[in-house]
């Protein structure tokens, strides 16, 4: 949970500036004046262009911000005269100022000499971030690892010319994350480009298994020692990864698929599909040291593996219409975790925003924003805050539009 008490009196944006201080904003602020010059220097002066302030940025943030609660395609709608127009904050700040912070906006200006990774533009605020997940929150010890559902709204899409979904580039990035799986809170992030040279670039992307296998050991870099039970999908779970975790005393649970994971050292008895056993809810058990491989039969073969759980403890998978059908208790936990993390996609992935540069360390930037924002309002609900004003997630992300903007309103909005 939370390793600090906020006061019952704590707003959103206080919930969210846990994670995004002021300090990063006015490094926002100071970066975006730098390349403001440094572009004028090259191209020709602008002179409507006057340098942002501290104010300006948290507005500029705010109106992003607003377009994941009400899902316009384009921030400049606000300002139109259409449906997704909102007048009450469109006062704010002109649409031709808002263009031209869009224009000049940076969180590093200046590349240095040393730099050679891809994200050197939006780096230290990945770190700043990470910096804030880590002393706000203490995850439980159950986590699971995988890529959180950030694809477009599906309602936009369905709306979509042929044409118009041809011109949307495919995003250059993937987006993985480690979640404490019995809260939501994302713990870390690793961002995966999937351009450029070097061992984590397009050559180590033909190498799925090893590609997965480096995000996982990236994302469990802070976690050795801590007794975590990690969850992971078919793509990441292997044997030697599993071993050389628990060399780290990380514990692992995860699905195998003979067609998606790397089996190298597993036994091929249980990997190929055997006869139907005669009901559902048997298993077969292979077990070498503390790790265990369970094929476990369910309208279909099930593969697990892993070292945290004991196969012989007995579990059960609660199903409506066929009702118990009896597994061992790592199966059961498998299922209960990520069951979690799916009802997680399907509340909090509808309030990414919605605005999609051309830039991939802004895609990033603007993704990494919406995370800082679902985990502020886990931290919301389970402050004493909560108990006080009660607001839903959109109530939540209103009212920090609102604190942003600096509008004095302070009555939920429903």
């Amino acid at each position: 949970g939370p390793t600090r008490k906020m006061p019952l009196t704590a707003s959103a944006m206080d919930f969210f500036q846990l994670f995004v201080p002021d300090n990063v904003l006015k490094n926002m602020v100071v970066q975006t004046n730098m390349y403001a010059k440094k572009y004028q220097e090259r191209f020709g002066s602008d002179d409507a262009w006057i340098d942002v302030t501290l104010t300006e940025m948290k507005a500029f943030l705010g109106y992003m911000i607003s377009t994941s609660i009400h899902h316009c395609e384009s921030v400049l709608s606000i300002w139109s005269s259409g449906f997704y127009s909102n007048k009450s904050i469109a006062l704010i700040m002109t649409q031709s100022r808002f263009e031209k912070i869009l224009k000049y906006f940076h969180i590093v200006a200046f590349r240095s000499s040393q730099t050679t990774h891809g994200l050197y533009k939006i780096q230290p605020f990945l770190d700043s971030l990470q910096n804030g997940f880590d002393s706000a929150f203490r995850p439980s010890q159950a986590q699971v690892l995988h890529e959180p559902l950030i694809d477009e709204d599906p309602v936009f899409i369905a709306t979509c010319t042929e044409r118009e979904l041809r011109k949307r580039k495919k995003r250059k990035f993937s987006l993985w994350v480690r979640q404490c799986s019995s809260t939501g809170f994302i713990c870390q992030i690793y961002v995966h480009l999937k351009e450029g040279s070097g061992a984590d670039g397009l050559d180590a992307l033909k190498n799925k298994p090893q590609l997965h296998s480096m995000v996982a050991k990236s994302l469990c870099q802070n976690a050795s020692g801590k007794n975590y039970i990690i969850f992971t999908g078919p793509s990441i779970t292997s044997l030697n990864l599993f071993e050389e975790f628990e060399k780290q005393e990380i514990y692992c649970c995860g699905l195998l698929s003979t067609r998606k994971s790397d089996c190298t050292g597993l036994p091929p008895s249980l990997l190929n599909n055997s006869e139907t056993p005669q009901s559902r809810g048997q298993y077969r058990i292979r077990m070498k040291g503390n790790m265990s491989l369970i094929c476990w039969y369910n309208k279909g073969h099930f593969r697990f593996l892993t070292n945290a759980y004991s196969p012989v403890q007995q579990g059960v998978i609660i199903k409506r219409k066929s009702g118990e059908i009896p597994c061992p208790l790592a199966v059961e936990a498998f299922a209960a975790h990520l069951s979690y993390i799916c009802k997680y996609d399907d509340k909090y992935s509808k309030y990414f925003i919605t605005h999609k540069p051309n830039k991939t360390w802004q895609q990033v930037f603007w993704f990494a924003i919406s995370i800082a924002i679902n985990n502020a309002y886990i931290l919301y609900k389970m402050s004493e805050a909560y108990h006080v004003t009660r607001y839903s997630r959109a109530q939540f992300g209103e009212r920090l539009v609102k604190e942003l903007l600096g509008l004095e309103d302070t009555s939920p909005s429903h």
